[in-house]
């Protein structure tokens, strides 16, 4: 048994039908040459075998009495697949615009808490003769980096599936109320301690950020996040309704975009992101004066960290929307952003995940509750108007039961006020751009897909020739099994990755 965190318990308390709390992925599958199998059976027949590998395929919740605190993980020893697993089919003609749709509507859909907290779908249908593969997992379990973890436990890098040693038998947890109430006493009273004995950490951390000794240039490049954004059409009250659409890059050419205007690659990405708002919202009532602000988490993850629950914090960056040469908002996006992981930097061992709980179900579900009916998130100026999120995943091909992972695009969280989530994903040398939207603030989910490869295609056309940099050794398979993390040649697997990677040669074609 263990007691929630204080970030992961607040993703329980402020969920409600109309802002759903899971995070999920949606990958296609290219079946081996000659299969006649049944990939769904197969997939079963692995996920069985592995639910001992990671306590997300186990853990569900154990409330507290009256739900007066966070409750506890407890294990299940006996797990429902037929729950876990679903079978589904696309009608012809099985279109990725059908596979989008599919999935937004499942991923509109609560997950079962009386349930360990994840499900797992099979697509069939799609008339490119590949096979979808849509998982969800609820927030509280895991974040971005947690989420590469797990898929490390469901996939495997080679096509011949890795022998799994039959683990201990699970035993399944029946803790009383007594019992649950006294490990949310000892949760809390263990995190007052924490908070008194880092006080001084925080008070240091924070005079040294923004007290007269702090550089005034470095306070100025960050001040510029923090500001309300601008009133739009994606900031408002939202519906429980998701949208879906998704395209991949070639890595390469964010890399050269990267090293021609020195600039991380997630400065690009950022600086993609916001020439596709730019471009969405012109045609959708206009480009505010007043730059968009940006959510972003940054992961506060110690290096060798494989806990499963969620380390990370938000900050705001500002995406300067209202410059129009995208070059110059890049140069701009990659100073406030620098300056805001910085700080975070600095601040990364006073920032808490974990603080405590009693009282606070009532106060953050009541909240939440009352902040959809009310309207409010349509009164308010926004604190951001979207959310970005890059998480570094996989750099070598994955395999399910001996089919190869052709593409991986993330799904995350929608919130009133913030009626769009932009999570990018890099797998096997193509970044996954996932536009999960609330249908009542973006009708159309794909117009952002096209947005963002036009504001690719504008900064390609503005970019000069980079001087070309040695490629990377390719991955060992062996580095790879501890931590799935190196870079490759981008490898393409759908029409939308072969649409994408005719930028990678237009990079250096200045325009006149």
């Amino acid at each position: 048994m263990k007691t929630l965190s204080g970030v992961d318990g607040a993703f329980l308390h402020l969920e409600t039908p109309e802002t759903p709390m899971h995070v999920g992925s949606l990958s296609l599958f290219e079946l081996p040459a000659g299969y006649k199998g049944n990939f769904f059976a197969d997939v079963k027949r692995e996920i069985r075998k592995r639910l001992s590998l990671v306590p997300v395929f186990t853990r569900k919740l154990a409330p507290m009495p009256l739900q007066f605190a966070n409750p506890a993980w407890i294990t299940q020893a006996r797990v429902d697949l037929g729950y876990h697993l679903q079978h589904l089919k696309l009608p012809a003609p099985g279109t990725q615009a059908q596979l989008e749709d599919c999935v937004g509507a499942l991923h509109s859909e609560l997950l079962d808490r009386s349930q360990p907290l994840w499900r797992l779908y099979i697509i069939d249908g799609l008339q490119s003769g590949l096979v979808g593969y849509y998982v969800k997992v609820h927030h509280a379990v895991l974040d971005g980096q947690a989420g590469v973890m797990l898929a490390q436990a469901l996939f495997d890098v080679t096509p011949q599936p890795r022998v799994i040693e039959k683990g201990a038998p699970l035993h399944a947890e029946h803790p009383g109320m007594g019992e649950l109430a006294a490990a949310a006493l000892r949760h809390d009273v263990g995190q007052y301690i924490k908070l008194v004995r880092h006080l001084p950490d925080v008070v240091k951390a924070l005079t040294g950020m923004f007290g007269s000794r702090a550089p005034a240039q470095a306070k100025g490049r960050l001040g510029q996040n923090f500001s309300f954004g601008p009133k739009t059409p994606l900031n408002g009250p939202i519906t429980g309704e998701r949208g879906f659409a998704a395209v991949s890059i070639p890595m390469a050419t964010l890399k050269q975009l990267a090293v021609a205007h020195e600039a991380k690659l997630n400065d690009v990405v950022m600086a993609l992101c916001s020439g596709a708002l730019r471009r969405y919202l012109a045609a959708h009532g206009g480009i505010p004066k007043r730059p968009l602000i940006a959510s972003m988490p940054i992961s506060l993850r110690a290096a060798g960290n494989t806990e499963y629950t969620t380390q990370a914090t938000l900050s705001l960056v500002n995406l300067n929307t209202h410059i129009a040469d995208p070059v110059k908002r890049l140069l701009a996006i990659r100073d406030a952003a620098g300056a805001v992981k910085a700080m975070a930097q600095r601040a990364k061992g006073v920032i808490p995940t974990d603080f405590p709980s009693i009282g606070v179900p009532w106060v953050l579900h009541g909240l939440a509750s009352l902040y959809g009916r009310s309207g409010l998130a349509g009164a308010m100026p926004p604190v951001a108007n979207v959310v970005i999120s890059n998480v570094p995943g996989p750099q070598v091909p994955l395999y399910a039961s001996g089919a190869r992972m052709a593409t991986y695009w993330p799904l995350s969280i929608p919130e009133h006020g913030v009626g769009l989530n932009l999570t990018v994903m890099s797998y096997a040398g193509a970044m996954g751009f996932g536009f999960t939207t609330a249908r009542s603030a973006v009708p159309d989910a794909r117009e952002l897909t096209a947005a963002l490869l036009a504001a690719l295609d504008e900064l390609v056309g503005r970019t000069p020739a980079a001087t070309p940099r040695k490629p990377a050794p390719p991955p060992k398979v062996d580095s790879v099994k501890k931590a799935v993390k190196a870079t490759t040649r981008a490898q393409s697997g759908t029409a939308s990755v072969r649409a994408a990677s005719g930028r990678t040669r237009r990079v250096g074609a200045q325009k006149p």
